[in-house]
C-alpha cells in the first residue's frame, strides 16, 4: 500500500494520490475540531499525518496541492462571533513523535544557524495543553479583547467569555503598554466529568468540553462552566518582556498570569527526552489533559533568527504522546467523489471511542486497500479483505482520519460477500477510470460531475482564495441545486445580484435569507472583484498550484495578463515535454541496465530537438519552470488547465467580472533589493544558505534557483560553479556575500 511506504520509496504517481488523501482528511479534520468542537479524528493522528503530508510535499515540491494543509492553520472562524484580525499571527506547530525526530529538530536548527553539534543549545520545555488556544491582547494594562486562533489570521471575539476565566487578570500593573498574552483554554477531567453528567449536550473529551464553552454566544453558560487558562507565550508587543523564553514566562507570571508548573529549561536533547519521560511518567496524576510536550529555542535572540516556515515557527516542535487503537464494526463502506474526480471509500463505523475521541469514519484508501493488496499486487493484512459488516481496527497515529487498520475474519457474517469498488462515478453516472500505474479511481465527468463542480466552487471560495463572507460551503451546494438563482461556475457568483433583481429579488425570501443578509451577502461579493493575483490564481482551483506556488508566480509574472500570455506561449513546450516524459519513460523500461543511461536521456532530447520547439515557446517553458517552487508537474497543468476551451472560457468569464486584479506586495519595499531577483551559490561563511534565502524575501527579493537573464544579482560564495559562469555570460551583476551583507544593511 502506498500510504504506508517510506516517503522516499513512493513514485511521483503515488506521492500525488497520497496529497490528494491527506489534504481532504486534514480539511475534514480542521472543520470538526476548530469549528464545531467535535473532532472526528485524535490530535495524534492528526498531526502524524501533517507530518507524513510535509514530507511528501518536501522530496516532490512541484505536487503541493492547492488546498495543501501545509499552508492551513486551524479553520476559518465561526459566523456566530465578530472577527478580530491578530497583529502577529497565531501558527501552529511542527511536530516530533520519537527521539529522533527530537534529534533531527534539533539538528536543523544548528544548521540554520550554523552551530556545531557540540555547541550549547538552552531550550525551554513545556506540557502540550489539550485545550483551545486563546490571545489576550491588553493596552496601558488593560484587557481589549481576546479572541480565538481560527485560521491563524483571523480570530472569534470572545472578550465577554474570557472575561468569566478567574485566569485571566483584566487589569495589570507594570506591563509593556501593548501586550498580546497567548495560551490555552482548557477544562480539567474532574470539571469535565461533572458538566457531562449534567445532561444535556454530551462533549466526547475536556478539550470539546473547553471549546465548546468558550465559544458560547450567552456568556452566562461560559461562566456556569469552570474553565481554567495557562500563559505560555506572547504575540504584538510594544517592548520585550525578556531575553529569554524562560524569563519570559516568569515576567508573565510576575503580572499576575498562571504558567505551568513543569514547564522546565533543558540544556540540549538528552535533557528534553529526559523531561519528556517524566511529564509523561504523571500525566495520569495532573488532572488536566495533554497531549505532549513543547519544545522551544529558549534565546529569543535565536528565535528571530531562526523566524517562521508558512504555518509552523523553525524554533519550536510538539513531542507528541504515542496514540491508539480500537476494535469496532464496519456498517458500511461509502464512496466520496474529489474536486479532483477521486473517488475515495470511507468505512462508516459503529461509533467507538479511541484515546478520547468518538470515532465514526475511517479512511479505507483505494481498491486494492480494501482487498487486501499493496500497490504492486503485494498481500497487506496477510491478504485479509475488508468487507461491510467486518470487525475492524482503527488505527490512530497514520493517517489523516483514523484508518482500518486490521480486520478480524473470526468474526466475519457467514453471508458477507467480498467489496465490489465501483466503475461508476455514483454522483453523475459518468465512468470512473482507474488509469495503469495508478491506485485511485477518478470520475471522467469533469465539469458535469456535480462533485466535482461543488468542490471546486467550495475551494474558490475558501480562506485562501476569494474567501467571500457569508458564502461559504453550505451556501454553495445550496446554489448550486438553485434552479431559479443557480452558482455552477465562479462568474454566477458575481452576477447573482443581477440575475436576482431580474427576479424581483426573490433570494431575500429563501429561508435563512432576509433584506439585510441578502445586502451583506452582495456587498462581500462586490468587495471581491478587487482581487489580489494571489487569491485569483490559487482560487482557479488549478491542480498542484498551491498558496505558495500561486504567490511565486504572481510576484514573478506581475499580472493575469502577463501570465495567461505566457502559459499560452508555453503551450507546445508544455506538450513536447510531456512527449518528452514518455519517450524517457518507454527508454528506461527497455535500459533497466545502467550501463544503457545515456540512451534514456538521448530519447528524451531526441523528441525535445526532431523538429525544435518554437523559440519563443521554448524560452516561455524555460521561463516558467525556472521560477523557484514552480517545477514541470505544475507547469503542465497550469498550462494544460488554461488551454482547455471549456475551462478557459470559464477563467474568462470570471475575469471579466473582475475590476481590479491587484498584483502581490513586495515583503519589503524600502531594501536595496525589493522587487530584485536573486540566486545564491557555493557556500556562504557569514550565515546559512537558508537564512540567506529568508532575509532576502524578507527584504522583499524574489529568490530563483538558476540563474537567467532575469536575474539582478548572483551573489557568489566560496567554490561558485557553472552558475557563476553563465551569469557572467549573461551579463547578471555577480557579488560575494561581503557585498550582498553590505548591501542589505548588516
Amino acid at each position: 500500500m502506498a500510504s504506508d511506504k517510506p516517503v522516499d520509496d513512493l513514485t511521483e504517481a503515488e506521492a500525488q494520490r497520497a496529497l490528494a488523501r491527506l489534504a481532504a482528511a486534514i480539511a475534514r479534520a480542521n472543520t470538526a475540531y476548530h469549528q464545531a468542537d467535535a473532532p472526528e479524528i485524535s490530535d495524534a493522528e492528526y498531526d502524524a499525518l501533517k507530518r507524513r503530508n510535509a514530507a511528501i510535499e518536501t522530496r516532490f515540491p512541484s505536487l503541493k496541492r492547492t488546498d495543501s494543509p501545509s499552508e492551513q492553520v486551524g479553520a476559518a472562524p465561526s459566523d456566530g462571533f465578530g472577527k478580530i484580525r491578530h497583529r502577529v499571527r497565531m501558527l501552529s506547530l511542527a511536530n516530533a513523535f520519537d527521539a529522533g525526530d527530537v534529534g533531527d529538530f534539533d539538528a536543523g536548527i544548528r544548521r540554520y544557524l550554523g552551530l556545531s553539534p557540540d555547541a550549547p543549545l538552552t531550550y525551554a520545555a513545556e506540557p502540550k495543553i489539550d485545550g483551545l488556544s486563546l490571545s489576550l491582547r491588553y493596552e496601558d494594562g488593560q484587557l481589549v479583547y481576546a479572541a480565538t486562533r481560527g485560521d491563524g489570521e483571523t480570530g472569534e471575539n470572545v472578550t465577554a467569555n474570557a472575561l468569566t476565566i478567574a485566569q485571566i487578570p483584566q487589569a495589570l500593573n507594570g506591563a509593556p503598554a501593548v501586550l498580546e498574552v497567548r495560551g490555552e483554554v482548557y477544562m480539567s477531567q474532574a470539571d469535565f466529568e461533572t458538566l457531562n453528567a449534567t445532561g444535556g449536550r454530551t462533549f466526547a473529551n475536556p478539550r470539546n468540553a473547553a471549546a465548546g464553552s468558550l465559544r458560547q454566544l450567552d456568556a452566562e453558560i461560559t461562566r456556569a462552566r469552570p474553565l481554567s487558562f495557562f500563559a505560555y507565550a506572547w504575540g504584538d508587543l510594544s517592548e520585550p518582556l525578556a531575553a529569554t523564553q524562560w524569563d519570559s514566562l516568569q515576567r508573565l507570571a510576575s503580572l499576575g498570569f498562571t504558567i505551568n508548573p513543569l514547564t522546565r529549561r533543558c540544556d540540549g536533547v538528552a535533557a528534553l527526552l529526559a523531561h519528556y519521560q517524566a511529564i509523561e511518567t504523571a500525566r495520569p496524576d495532573l488532572g488536566y489533559d495533554i497531549d505532549g510536550v513543547v519544545y522551544k529555542v529558549d534565546d529569543l535572540a535565536l528565535q528571530s533568527r531562526l523566524g517562521m516556515r508558512s504555518t509552523t515557527p523553525r524554533w519550536a516542535i510538539a513531542h507528541k504522546f504515542p496514540a491508539e487503537t480500537a476494535w469496532t464494526r464496519l456498517e458500511s463502506i461509502d464512496i466520496q467523489v474529489g474536486r479532483t474526480g477521486a473517488l475515495s471509500p470511507v468505512a462508516r463505523l459503529k461509533p467507538v471511542n479511541v484515546g478520547g475521541v468518538l470515532v465514526s469514519n475511517a479512511t479505507l484508501h483505494n481498491e486494492d486497500y480494501i482487498a487486501g493488496r499493496d500497490s504492486n499486487g503485494q498481500p497487506i493484512r496477510e491478504g485479509r479483505d475488508i468487507r461491510e459488516g467486518d470487525w475492524v481496527q482503527v488505527y490512530r497515529a497514520g493517517d489523516v482520519i483514523p484508518k482500518v487498520a486490521d480486520v478480524d475474519v473470526g468474526r466475519r457474517l457467514p453471508d458477507s460477500v467480498p467489496y465490489v469498488f465501483p466503475d461508476i462515478c455514483p454522483d453523475c453516472g459518468s465512468a470512473a477510470v482507474r488509469e495503469p500505474g495508478d491506485s485511485t479511481h477518478r470520475c471522467t465527468g469533469g465539469l458535469v460531475c456535480p462533485a466535482q463542480a461543488v468542490e471546486k466552487l467550495k475551494h474558490f471560495v475558501s480562506r485562501g482564495a476569494f474567501d467571500i463572507e457569508g458564502l461559504g460551503a453550505r451556501q454553495i451546494e445550496m446554489f448550486f441545486a438553485d434552479d431559479l438563482l443557480p452558482i455552477h461556475e465562479p462568474a454566477d457568483i458575481f452576477t447573482l445580484a443581477r440575475r436576482d433583481a431580474a427576479n424581483l429579488g426573490k433570494l431575500k425570501n429563501r429561508d435563512g435569507f432576509g433584506d439585510r443578509s441578502v445586502a451583506k451577502l452582495f456587498e462581500a461579493i462586490d468587495e471581491r472583484r478587487r482581487i489580489p493575483l494571489t487569491r485569483l490564481l490559487f482560487g482557479l482551483g488549478i491542480r498542484h498550484l498551491g498558496e505558495v506556488a500561486a504567490t511565486d508566480l504572481a510576484r514573478h509574472y506581475g499580472s493575469w495578463e502577463a501570465l495567461a500570455r505566457a502559459a499560452d506561449m508555453a503551450r507546445p513546450a508544455a506538450e513536447r515535454h510531456l512527449a518528452a516524459d514518455a519517450a524517457e519513460t518507454e527508454e528506461r523500461a527497455r535500459a533497466a541496465e545502467a550501463g544503457r543511461r545515456a540512451e534514456v536521456k538521448k530519447a528524451r532530447d531526441a523528441v525535445w530537438d526532431n523538429p525544435p520547439v518554437d523559440a519563443a515557446a521554448r524560452a516561455a517553458w524555460d521561463d516558467l519552470v525556472g521560477i523557484e517552487g514552480v517545477g514541470a508537474v505544475l507547469a503542465v497543468s497550469l498550462v494544460t488547465a488554461l488551454a482547455q476551451p471549456r475551462e478557459r472560457a470559464s477563467i474568462d468569464r470570471l475575469i471579466g467580472e473582475l475590476s481590479d486584479i491587484t498584483p502581490p506586495e513586495a515583503r519589503a519595499t524600502d531594501s536595496a533589493v525589493a522587487g530584485k531577483t536573486v540566486v545564491f551559490t557555493g557556500t556562504l561563511t557569514r550565515m546559512t544558505r537558508a537564512e540567506a534565502k529568508a532575509r532576502a524575501e524578507s527584504l522583499g527579493a524574489k529568490v530563483a534557483g538558476s540563474v537567467s537573464a532575469k536575474t539582478d544579482f548572483l551573489i557568489a560564495g566560496e567554490g561558485a560553479g557553472s552558475k557563476a559562469t553563465k551569469a557572467a555570460d549573461l551579463g547578471v551583476t555577480v557579488i560575494d556575500e561581503d557585498a550582498w551583507i553590505a548591501m542589505i544593511g548588516g
